[in-house]
């Protein structure tokens, strides 16, 4: 069975962090390696996974 995508989703359970103004660039910057203007839903949530894991 494959995974639903993120806006598909449910909420996860708890309260969300915003994003840090490190991991707001992070996520600028693969939305403009990627061709788009701003980031979207699935660079947000990658800048954040980068953080958890100690990468930015």
């Amino acid at each position: 069975m494959k995974e639903l995508p993120p806006w598909k989703r449910d909420k996860p359970a708890g309260k969300s962090l915003p994003l840090t103004p490190e991991q707001k660039a992070a996520a600028k910057e693969r939305a403009e390696r990627n061709g788009r203007r701003y980031p979207n839903l699935v660079d947000n949530m990658w800048a954040a996974r980068q953080a958890k894991a100690g990468k930015i």
